[in-house]
């Protein structure tokens, strides 16, 4: 009994930990953000234990009323917030979302085209992921790395020349809009399915920045609602199409790569969704603004940030060649160290590379915006970076500044309610 308890208390330990480091860090990962306090608290309810297999009031259990009206509520909060027709917020990640949809618009042997991995295209979208699982046969779109996007005369031959059934935009680095409506005449005459991916940006989109795929000749939006939107880790997808292919999709999701559908991270993504269509329209102009002036900072300072002839970036992500100051493995990690944590990244130019050893650092703003930061704070953060980097000033110089830095921003904005910033263990632990 003992050793068993003193295993569950090492766990414990290890969460509280893992509170202080983001506590006392500069969190810049692009995939990640805080939530707020009344969308943490459907974590904790009981809806994390129950199962509802199915859609509202087509249920394999009994028990699912109130299942089913939260349910019912979360599909509408998605609907108003991104103007669609159809919305489901049942996937348990944004991949699964992209699985169901793959799942419920193809069959083996079907033609897809998609953003190159090497210009920000996601794994699911790749050959060794959920695209290349399937069975599909897929093409990349060509990258222009003067405009950081898709090259739309590339991809208009591509597609004229592939005639896919889907055409799938969306990537992990996602700096500015795919050209959705200068493709729009070419997506018509090949008759494609037009798929968007934006996960990374979806909570730009939610706060009407960004770009309106759903407007622009998408038919289907997915998500993941962790990053831009800043809720718990789920998934959703939502349509502007025919009734037959949103129920296609519906049954890729269920029973395709869902069973239950983790109703608590679906509590928490209806809590975010209202928080949303309060606060996202400020959030994601705030949110893109510090991204363009860290951007400009760090330009400043002499780094080659990417994307220069379009003002760097139009969403909360920018990308940094660092092959100048040892290559992006080596950056992210003396920079971990040092109390400020982001991600190394393949750049365009980095075709043939490996991905553990890239020549660039990817950056995200979205979690620093949550907590309160603005454009003087991106000027701080870019002169730590440059310090560390460059200047090669010692880890425990940039750790104290990094520290110091974050203790003037501990409570999560742009919410309801508020909450002291990665002290969750803490509180749970007084209760």
């Amino acid at each position: 009994m003992k050793g068993n308890l003193e295993s569950a208390l090492k766990i414990r330990d290890m969460a509280r930990r893992h509170n202080r480091l983001f506590k006392e860090s500069i969190p810049l990962i692009a995939s990640e953000n805080i939530m707020s306090p009344l969308a943490m608290e459907m974590l904790l309810t009981d809806f994390g234990f129950r199962y509802a297999e199915g859609l509202p009031h087509q249920r394999y259990y009994q028990g699912n009323e109130i299942v089913d009206e939260m349910e019912d509520y979360t599909i509408d909060l998605l609907r108003k917030l991104f103007r669609s027709k159809y919305a489901d917020p049942r996937p348990v990640s944004g991949t699964v979302a992209n699985m169901g949809i793959i799942y419920g618009l193809t069959k083996v042997g079907d033609k897809i085209t998609v953003p190159d991995l090497s210009g920000g295209g996601h794994i699911s979208a790749a050959k060794f992921g959920a695209v290349g699982m399937r069975g599909l046969d897929s093409s990349s779109y060509p990258y222009d790395e003067d405009t950081m996007s898709v090259d739309v005369d590339g991809a208009r031959k591509l597609l004229l020349e592939k005639r896919p059934k889907v055409a799938l935009f969306g990537q992990s680095v996602f700096m500015f809009p795919a050209p959705l409506k200068e493709l729009r005449d070419t997506f018509q005459e090949v008759g494609c399915r037009v798929w968007y991916d934006g996960a990374h940006v979806i909570g730009l989109i939610a706060g009407g920045r960004f770009q309106d795929p759903l407007r622009e000749g998408a038919e289907i939006l997915s998500g993941s609602t962790h990053k831009t939107f800043p809720g718990p880790q789920h998934g959703m997808v939502m349509g502007e199409c025919e009734e037959p292919v949103w129920k296609s999709i519906q049954k890729g999701l269920f029973p395709g790569v869902l069973s239950n559908h983790h109703l608590n991270t679906m509590a928490s993504l209806a809590v975010t969704a209202a928080e949303m269509l309060e606060f996202g329209e400020k959030y994601a102009s705030d949110t893109i603004s510090n991204a363009k002036a860290l951007a400009e900072e760090l330009h400043s300072l002499g780094f080659r940030v990417l994307g220069e002839k379009r003002g760097f970036t139009e969403s909360h992500v920018l990308a940094v060649d660092v092959s100048g100051q040892g290559g992006g493995k080596h950056v992210a990690e003396r920079l971990e160290k040092s109390g400020i944590i982001l991600n190394k990244n393949l750049l365009p130019s980095d075709k043939g590379k490996k991905s553990q050893d890239p020549s660039g650092i990817r950056i995200g703003v979205q979690e620093v915006t949550r907590i309160g930061m603005g454009k003087s704070e991106m000027k701080e953060i870019a002169s730590l970076i440059h310090r560390s980097v460059v200047r090669n000033e010692s880890e425990e110089k940039i750790t104290a500044g990094a520290r110091e830095l974050k203790s003037r921003f501990d409570e999560v904005r742009y919410c309801f309610g508020k909450l002291k910033a990665y002290e969750y263990i803490e509180i749970m632990k007084s209760q």
